[in-house]
């Protein structure tokens, strides 16, 4: 049977966590009603683990580092293991739930076992009386306000962010009674571990063909992006666009300096329906306007800091996802990146949308992504030493200032033992040297922001979190909206489109 070998870039995602950079990611998922008990959410999950068979599954790693890590089915899978429940102490604040999510995400998770866990965290207060644009929902008004919270956290070498919304999908249901639950499945039996001796001699056995492979896949990697083909571009040239673009030294901020192992969390509840109604009055896409929003933050939150602003730019790395129609739901990495200038320096925030909105244009038209993606095949042909190498001076290196990802969610209502799925804060990890990542998804209708920062470097992220908000006000009174009064009224409009039609658009692009 054939080594179920990690690709080179889920490897990459291995080479780069050390004791301060933790590779994980994670989110914070925000229910209505009263919570399960434990034993009926294990029972849920137990359920279902036949459908992402990955997460029993551990990785191995070859002797003498000749060849990449493969994964293997665990024999001491444990569920109660990865599955956990703890609780706040009164009052159950929202503030509380941030202290405990940035301390269950400053722990490693354990390469000896599953690259996984859930955490269920009872005692979360009841939602405020009203909702405002940053409150709490009505839909937890409708369930008597009580609430409850699923931590989550899955090793990016297992699953990448848009994979990862269709795995965790695989426990919620789309009803709140299902008419048709997934099965079961047969009886888990793992297959026998493999010894070093296999493990050494098949990788072995692949660096010998590995020549003639790596020729076939380099052919494919040139082949493969016809599209730019078509349009004057092939994958050389769309390498050199990722190259001029993309490996420059980003300017020396605040931003990157030496981090630790411990995290702060934060988060900002925003509605889709704001950043739809600001692109359609000042023109770009929704992904647009999210980079206009956090470059606005920053530029506020570099000026508090008392940070020079004039001139700044920044630079993100963008993740794109390279995932085929075919692929999703499967796990393992598509990803390739882009490096967006944040214009920091411009005070209107007009224009700001603007630049943005013209440079990002002209990055999908360079081929950024598509250079990325062929780097990435061609680095799967890389000897593992050499690989983790690269990874290491990857991480020391400057090239971008943050990392900005915007994951496109469901845009219908999730339900998980009939409790719905209120809202849901995603967050990425901090490689060396990156002090702030800020993830942003889109799910029923909300646009919600998950702020991780460092624990020491970022001590004020709350004012980073309140300058996100007030990014969006700016923006929504620039393109004459006014100034956002509550969500209810949005709220009931969504829930009418769904169950009348159940759209789907999450508006991550158009």
């Amino acid at each position: 049977m054939a080594a179920d070998r990690l690709t080179a870039l889920d490897a990459s995602f291995l080479h780069l966590e050390d004791a301060t950079s933790h590779m994980h990611v994670a989110g914070v998922s925000i229910f209505a009603g009263e919570p399960p008990t434990y034993e009926e959410l294990l029972a849920h999950i137990d359920g279902r683990l036949s459908l992402v068979p990955r997460f029993r599954q551990k990785l191995r790693f070859v002797p003498l580092s000749q060849g990449r890590p493969v994964w293997v089915d665990d024999p001491h899978f444990n569920l109660e293991y990865h599955v956990r429940v703890t609780a706040l102490p009164p009052p159950g604040s929202e503030e509380q739930l941030k202290n405990l999510a940035s301390r269950v995400f400053a722990q490693q998770l354990d390469r000896t076992k599953p690259l996984w866990e859930i955490w269920l965290v009872e005692g979360l207060a009841r939602a405020a009386p009203d909702a405002g644009a940053d409150g709490d929902s009505e839909e937890s008004q409708a369930a008597g306000g009580a609430r409850f919270a699923l931590l989550s956290k899955t090793h990016h070498a297992l699953v990448d962010g848009v994979a990862g919304v269709d795995i965790t999908a695989v426990l919620f249901d789309t009803a709140p009674e299902p008419e048709t639950p997934p099965g079961r499945g047969m009886p888990w039996q793992p297959r026998p571990e493999p010894t070093s001796v296999q493990l050494l001699s098949d990788a072995l056995l692949e660096r010998a063909i590995q020549p003639a492979e790596a020729v076939r896949s380099a052919r494919a990697a040139f082949r493969a992006p016809r599209r730019l083909a078509r349009r004057g571009l092939d994958s050389v040239v769309a390498m050199g666009a990722l190259a001029r673009t993309g490996l420059g030294a980003a300017p020396s901020t605040l931003l990157n300096v030496e981090i630790g192992p411990h995290r702060r969390f934060d988060r900002v509840r925003a509605d889709l329906d704001d950043i739809k109604a600001i692109k359609n009055k000042l023109g770009g896409t929704v992904n647009d306007v999210v980079l206009a929003v956090v470059t606005g933050a920053l530029r506020g939150f570099m000026q508090q800091r008392g940070e020079p602003v004039d001139d700044v730019t920044l630079k993100a790395m963008v993740p794109v996802s390279v995932r085929r129609e075919n692929e999703y739901g499967m796990t393992g990495n598509r990803v390739a990146a882009m490096m967006a200038s944040l214009p920091v320096y411009e005070v209107d925030p007009i224009e700001r949308l603007r630049i943005l909105s013209d440079e990002l244009s002209g990055l999908k038209e360079s081929g950024q992504a598509v250079g990325a993606e062929a780097l990435t095949q061609l680095a799967g042909f890389a000897p593992p030493t050499v690989l983790a190498q690269a990874g290491r001076l990857q991480a020391r290196q400057r090239f971008f200032n943050l990392v900005v990802t915007n994951v496109p969610g469901p845009q219908l209502e999730l339900y998980v033992l009939g409790r719905p799925l209120v809202d849901v804060f995603p967050l990425a990890p901090l490689a060396r040297r990156q002090a702030l990542c800020i993830a942003i998804m889109s799910y029923h209708g909300k646009l919600n922001f998950g702020l991780l920062g460092d624990f020491d470097a970022m001590p004020d992220l709350e004012v980073l979190a309140q300058g996100i908000r007030d990014s969006i006000q700016e923006l929504r009174a620039a393109a004459g909206l006014g100034r956002r009064r509550g969500r209810r009224a949005a709220r009931r409009r969504q829930a009418v489109g769904t169950r009348s039609n159940g759209a789907t658009d999450n508006g991550s692009s158009s």
